[in-house]
C-alpha cells in the first residue's frame, strides 16, 4: 500500500478530537527497499515520536538502571508476589524486606520488558505495523506488547471514553511513548 492511502487510513481512524491535532508524517517519499519505513507521529505540527530527536517531550531510557529510578514507575507488588520470594529464600526473613525484595523483583523484569519493546520500537518498520494494525482487531492492539500498536489503539476513534479511563492503572507500567498518547488521549475527554 502507498505511503498516502496508509495515511489516510491511519488518519481515518484517528478520534475526533484529535483530528488536525496528530498527523503522521514520512520524511522520504521514496521507497529503498533495503532500509525500514521511518515515519514519525507529529502532534501540533511536532515530532514527538522520534528516538533519535533529543528534544522530544518522550523520554527514552538508555540502562535498566535508568527505569528502576523513575519516580512516574510504580509497580504493584501483590501477595503471589511477596509468595514466591518467601519460596526462594531460605530461613525466616521480615515481611517489610521480603516486600523490597519482592518490589526489586518485578521492577527488573518490568525494566526487561520495557527496554526490549524500546528495542524493537527502534527496529521496527512503522509501514509494516500501521498495515498490522489496520487488519488487526482493536482488543488485540490495546493488549499487544508491541509499542506502536498500542499508541495506534489509544489514538483510535473506536477506543472509548470509558476504555480509556479505566486503563489509569494499567498505563503506569507503560513505555513513556505509550503513556504520553495516553495522556493526550484523556485530555481530550
Amino acid at each position: 500500500m502507498s505511503w498516502s492511502k496508509l495515511k489516510q487510513q491511519l488518519e481515518g481512524f484517528l478520534s475526533p478530537a484529535l483530528n488536525g491535532r496528530v498527523e503522521y508524517r514520512a520524511p522520504g517519499y521514496r521507497y529503498l527497499p533495503d532500509k525500514s519505513g521511518i515515519c514519525y507521529i507529529s502532534v501540533d505540527k511536532k515530532n514527538v515520536l522520534s528516538m533519535s530527536d533529543k528534544s522530544s517531550p518522550i523520554r527514552w531510557y538508555q540502562t535498566e538502571l535508568d527505569i528502576k529510578n523513575d519516580p512516574g514507575i510504580r509497580i504493584p507488588v501483590t501477595n503471589d508476589d511477596i509468595e514466591a520470594v518467601r519460596q526462594t529464600v531460605k530461613g525466616p526473613v521480615p515481611e517489610d524486606r521480603l516486600i523490597v525484595m519482592a518490589s526489586s523483583r518485578k521492577s527488573t523484569e518490568h525494566a526487561k520488558e520495557l527496554l526490549s519493546a524500546q528495542t524493537a520500537l527502534t527496529k521496527s518498520n512503522f509501514i509494516v505495523v500501521a498495515n498490522k494494525f489496520l487488519v488487526t482487531p482493536i482488543e488485540e492492539s490495546m493488549e499487544s506488547s508491541d509499542m506502536m500498536l498500542n499508541i495506534l489503539a489509544l489514538l483510535d476513534r473506536r477506543v472509548g471514553k470509558k476504555r480509556i479511563l479505566s486503563m489509569a492503572e494499567k498505563m503506569e507500567l507503560k513505555h513513556p511513548a505509550v503513556r504520553y498518547f495516553y495522556e493526550l488521549r484523556r485530555g481530550t475527554l
